[in-house]
């Protein structure tokens, strides 16, 4: 005697991804929040023009320099003229905040200059740059209660004080 065994047609099983699609609403959110965030900031500087040009006598077309060394700073204005030299601080640190209060002083001689050129010695150290380049660009204050950022020099050029 032969028995035939009949099979009902199989379908295929559904693939259950409940637990896995559990897993990644709690990971991604943790993954998320542990990660570090970096914020890069770009300040865009040019090289001083290698062309002297024609001179001229109106202080808008004068270049601002502030010179940058070990011992402290020097701003000059127009190119050559000593407006203020900046010495250290008792600390041994560079006074920024005497560096930007001449800058306010000059701004409000020529409104409409908008140029600098920084001129850094070889021995001084980079964040000792950053913070000079961010007293030329602005300065804040309080205005109606709100803190500002009033624009000095944005548009900064940096060159060799060695050479000078």
């Amino acid at each position: 005697m032969s028995f035939k065994i009949k099979r009902k047609g199989t379908d295929d099983a559904d693939i259950d991804v409940t637990s896995f699609m559990n897993l990644m609403i709690v990971l991604v959110p943790v993954l998320l929040m542990s990660m570090t965030f970096t914020k890069i900031t770009v300040m865009e500087i040019n090289l001083p023009e290698l062309s002297g040009g024609g001179a001229s006598n109106s202080l808008s077309q004068s270049q601002m320099e502030i010179m940058v060394r070990k011992s402290g700073m020097e701003v000059y204005f127009p190119s050559g003229n000593l407006v203020k030299k900046v010495p250290l601080q008792e600390n041994g640190q560079h006074d920024f905040n005497l560096l930007s209060q001449v800058l306010r002083a000059v701004k409000d001689k020529v409104s409409d200059k908008r140029d600098a050129l920084i001129m850094s010695a070889s021995d001084v150290d980079y964040q000792t740059l950053i913070n000079t380049m961010d007293t030329v660009k602005s300065y804040q204050t309080v205005v109606a209660a709100s803190l500002v950022e009033v624009e000095l020099f944005p548009e900064i050029s940096l060159g060799d004080a060695n050479k000078k």
